[in-house]
């Protein structure tokens, strides 16, 4: 028990410093890598929590996926990070208020569940043991029957981030020749090939006596 807890505030004092520094890091490319560390740990407090396959998922999916298509979208991109910051301190008083609003919000969450009549029946309230469900399928019966609409609206949004990273990428450069998939398509035999008939003897059969 000592290792686990050893382990838990490892885990858990290394993802919130990552998130921090996803946030305050003046390298883009340093946010991205922070990021990933954040998903590490929490992968790591996935498995001390049981949940080898939420683990998993965040391991394959967020940082095998989405992190590294971030890293090389801000690599491409080639902002001008310097003029983006130019107005951080305009919009710091508006930041601030969206801030305290989102934490007034979790607070009133989270005050509503500890000060609710029916908290701890529900908390105190019989589970399954975990050896007669796998979290794989306890995951797949919440996901697909409960939240399926939210499941497909999510990899709809997926989809949207994929094609706008691939829009912002494709833009016209000076000297930088783009693949014409429909000039390719519609090109004709007569136009890229010419039939020419040589004389039996070679090609340069009357420049060989000069």
């Amino acid at each position: 028990m000592i290792i686990q807890a050893l382990a838990f505030y490892v885990f858990a004092a290394v993802a919130v410093a990552s998130g921090v520094m996803v946030v305050t890091s003046r390298n883009p490319v340093h946010s991205v890598l922070f990021l990933i560390l954040a998903f590490f740990n929490a992968a790591g407090l996935f498995v001390l929590l049981g949940a080898e396959f939420l683990a998993m998922t965040l391991v394959i999916v967020y940082v095998g996926a989405v992190a590294v298509l971030f890293l090389f979208v801000v690599m491409m991109l080639d902002i001008n990070f310097v003029a983006l910051r130019q107005g951080f301190m305009r919009y710091l008083g508006i930041g601030a208020a969206i801030g305290l609003v989102l934490l007034a919000e979790l607070l009133l969450v989270v005050g509503s569940w500890a000060f609710a009549p029916k908290a701890r029946q529900m908390a105190d309230s019989p589970i399954k043991a975990p050896d007669e469900i796998t979290n794989a399928a306890a995951l797949g019966r919440i996901i697909y029957t409960d939240h399926i609409y939210l499941f497909q609206a999510s990899g709809l949004v997926l989809l949207v981030a994929m094609v706008g990273a691939i829009v912002l990428t494709l833009r016209d450069r000076a000297g930088v020749r783009r693949q014409r998939v429909g000039d390719q398509i519609a090109r004709r035999r007569e136009d890229v090939i010419e039939i020419r008939k040589l004389p039996a003897n070679g090609v340069n059969s009357g420049g060989a006596g000069e």
